[in-house]
């Protein structure tokens, strides 16, 4: 769960992790961080002068309907006050509230922000205030600035749950409903709101006020702490306070310190930071004055404490600004050594997620198209295994499992509302520990703070900061890329940890230039994009229709030649491939101009692969077969593997056990994955000592129909030269058991099961064996984890965000 928070704080986190505190990893292997956060040893005890919590300001986003109407251009609206609706009879404004009836259990209310629309504040929480006679929860969605489609935002809510939700309480009294953002929300993104006023139909619903609350607003009504706190969709480990308070923290400065923080605010008004040191008594001495005068951007700093090396003092953080209260943001403050460590373990690590990426589309993987001549070099220095599969075909699901080394079936994370429970141990959370700085570049929600993967992470980008055009909403490399090596100039003297999530692959399909033209037709693309709008008229799933992902019979009755329409999406989709290796290759440039290239550890791969058809559909997700499994694996570093091409069969919860091995670290209690070290580092006869083979396994969790069409259960073993798919929940004519060759029928295209009859029984057994012992493993929910903390605790998890 948790920042090893050591020192008077740790209590907080022990009870939930169910660990010993800052010795969660400790332990044979494990280092003594040359690192002192100051977040991790922050009290309330350290504030002089505190601020007192003032009243919320005015809210700068409110729809009320007890005060006159405003003069509106839209005379359709102008009755309802700028609000519009579906499935919803009799939208009106009356008695200053907006009442309706519902006729259908989706009725959705909509309305524009027309007002402060330069706002660049993270959105904390929405609140209604209404009544309903029936129904039991409310939902809520934000959208850009696009007109909204209301029949279009019903079909994608069917098929995606609005993020934002709450239980009601239909008595027909008005009651206040906090609903909290649990993803990032940037109030410029933030431009139409959607509510769900209840799930039942034939409902009265009666609103009073509606208002949208920035942690700016927030953050006025408490008192300083800790927090987990964004800017512009960069989130820090950050310690808020208010002018004009003092943090003081009594230290000693580590040889060659320096403290390296990141500054901020949210205010118009602009508030001056101060960092100053004094010992023995004596006056302060002002090390760092910096004013921030741009609101919702940090800053990063640096402050030399070399003259202080070895020395007890007293380091003081202080806010003024001419309104007292005017609130400043320390975003991870860390003081730590400034000398580079000569040590046996690598000096950094970097994981790169590529999403979508199956690895027959890889050169090096023996693909005919040169996509990644940069991966192909890569491999060249590193070892490739031949044989890694995921544990599951789909970002949300997997993800969690190669950064907590858990199968889905025991971290728990299987639909889209799910997250990551406080109790599971990621890979950041393990280098945090061992005294690494850490920073996680995230593409979409499910690889961040949504699933709670931020856990570990003092720094996360979030996916809406890389998308800056609208044409290339997938493409993330370029700017995240430019990100990471911006980073690593500034923490090139500590140990870092790196997770980059980059998105290219990922439909749709079209790359950026000059890459869309490398294999596809440029002169075709408006007429795939026609075929790609009548394909959603005919496709009969409305979840594969909002994605226009057809199967072979769906394309014939548009009039949609398959093989035509499949070849310009994977002739895009190679290119996409493309323009990902080149941005990469652009950070191992900045690696080598840093002389950190061979010092640094890099693991490449992808969380699943993409359907061309291959069993019939498109998308990813739906099943567990070669298309969807099986995914590249590279590991470089020169200093501690050996290069070559890996033959054995090996499971993405693999990575997290092998990376803490090299860096020297102990591997968490309740992993399921094995070190891959000793296929990484052969014996002089070249053996492969210390590695114990095992059966791979692959799973299709249950979804509802508004995720995956048809709630199938799969679940898939390699061991040896077979491959058993065996299908729990099943479409119509599916058979219980499939049975392929491996690794010869690497697409699972002949089921050979009628042929094999013994060994699709030994199979079986060994998947029921598996699933017991996986499910038994499984973690407990947060609000199970987290009984017998005390408020105070529970609020520490809240503050990060590692608690809802």
């Amino acid at each position: 769960m948790t920042h090893r928070m050591c020192g008077v704080v740790v209590v907080a986190l022990v009870v939930v992790a169910g660990l010993a505190g800052c010795s969660k990893h400790s332990g044979e292997g494990a280092r003594e961080p040359a690192v002192i956060r100051l977040v991790d040893v922050f009290t309330p005890k350290a504030i002089e002068g505190a601020a007192p919590a003032e009243a919320a300001a005015e809210p700068r986003a409110i729809w009320r309907f007890d005060t006159p109407a405003a003069p509106s251009a839209d005379k359709r609206l102008a009755a309802t006050r700028g609000w519009d609706s579906a499935n919803v009879q009799g939208l009106a404004v009356r008695d200053g509230r907006l009442v309706g009836r519902t006729t259908t259990a989706f009725p959705i209310l909509h309305v524009a922000r027309t007002r402060d629309l330069d706002n660049a504040e993270q959105v904390h929480a929405v609140e209604i205030r209404m009544q309903a006679s029936a129904g039991a929860n409310l939902f809520l969605t934000t959208q850009g600035a696009a007109p909204v489609d209301l029949a279009r935002a019903e079909l994608r809510a069917r098929r995606m749950p609005w993020p934002l939700t709450t239980p009601i309480v239909a008595d027909g009294e008005f009651h206040t409903y906090v609903v909290p953002s649990v993803v990032p929300l940037n109030m410029l993104r933030v431009r139409q709101l959607l509510i769900k006023p209840t799930d039942a139909a034939n409902a009265t619903f009666a609103i009073e006020s509606v208002r949208l609350i920035t942690e700016r607003e927030h953050l006025a009504g408490i008192s300083s702490g800790v927090a987990w706190q964004g800017l512009k969709d960069i989130f820090h480990e950050a310690i808020v306070s208010r002018s004009p308070e003092t943090l003081r923290f009594d230290v000693t400065v580590p040889p060659e310190g320096r403290l390296e923080l990141a500054l901020g605010t949210m205010e118009d008004l602009p508030p001056t930071f101060r960092v100053s040191v004094a010992e023995n008594g004596q006056e302060p001495r002002v090390l760092l004055e910096h004013t921030v005068s741009t609101p919702n951007r940090w800053e990063p700093q640096a402050v030399d404490l070399r003259s202080f090396a070895n020395r007890s003092v007293s380091l003081a953080l202080s806010i003024s600004a001419d309104r007292p209260g005017t609130i400043g943001l320390w975003g991870t403050p860390t003081l730590r050594t400034g000398a580079r460590a000569e040590a046996a373990a690598p000096r950094g690590v970097i994981l790169i997620h590529a999403d979508t990426l199956r690895a027959d589309h890889l050169g090096l993987y023996g693909y005919g198209r040169e996509t990644a001549p940069f991966l192909s070099r890569l491999g060249k220095e590193g070892a490739v295994f031949r044989h890694a599969f995921a544990q599951a075909g789909w970002t949300k699901v997997s993800t969690p499992s190669f950064l907590t080394s858990l199968y889905p079936t025991t971290h728990g994370v299987w639909s889209i509302p799910d997250r990551l429970p406080a109790s599971a141990t990621t890979i950041a959370e393990v280098y945090r520990a061992a005294g690494y700085d850490t920073v996680s570049y995230s593409s979409v929600p499910f690889t961040g703070s949504g699933s709670n993967l931020h856990q570990g992470f003092e720094e996360l980008h979030e996916a809406t900061s890389a998308r800056v055009d609208e044409r290339y909403t997938t493409k993330t490399a370029r700017e995240f890329v430019d990100r990471a090596g911006e980073w690593m100039t500034r923490h090139e003297r500590a140990p870092f940890f790196i997770y980059l999530h980059i998105f290219d692959p990922h439909s749709p399909f079209e790359p950026r230039r000059p890459y869309d033209g490398l294999w596809a037709d440029a002169a075709k693309r408006e007429e795939h994009l026609r075929q790609r709008d009548a394909l959603r008229k005919a496709i009969g799933n409305p979840v594969m229709a909002e994605r226009a992902m057809a199967t072979r019979d769906e394309m014939i009755k548009a009039g949609v030649d398959p093989a035509a329409y499949l070849a310009h999406d994977q002739d895009w989709y190679d290119g996409s491939i493309r323009g990902l290796d080149a941005e990469l290759s652009r950070l191992f440039e900045r690696l080598r101009a840093m002389g950190l290239d061979r010092d640094v550890a890099v693991v490449f791969l992808a969380d699943h692969g993409e359907e061309f058809q291959e069993h019939g559909r498109m998308w990813h997700g739906q099943s567990v077969y070669g298309e969807m499994m099986h995914v590249p694996l590279v590991v470089r570093w020169p200093a501690g593997v050996q290069p070559g091409v890996v033959d054995e069969p090996v499971e993405l919860i693999d990575v997290m056990p092998t990376l803490l091995e090299l860096s020297g670290l102990a591997t968490p209690a309740g992993v399921q994955g094995q070190s891959l070290v000793p296929l990484l580092q052969r014996s002089g006869t070249g053996e492969r000592r210390g590695w114990k083979r095992r059966p791979v396994i692959m799973e299709k969790q249950p979804q509802g129909e508004a995720e995956f069409p048809g709630a199938s259960e799969s679940y898939a073993i390699i061991d040896g030269d077979w491959k058993l798919v065996v299908n729990k929940v099943r479409a119509p004519g599916q058979p219980e058991y499939e049975l392929y060759e491996f690794p010869r029928d690497p697409l699972d295209r002949t089921n050979v099961a009628a042929d094999h009859p013994d060994v699709v029984q030994r199979l079986a057994k060994a998947v029921d064996g598996w699933h017991t012992m996986a499910a038994a493993a499984r973690l407990k929910a947060d609000a199970d984890a987290s009984k017998g903390l005390s408020p105070e605790e529970l609020q520490r998890l809240r503050s990060l965000g590692y608690v809802k």
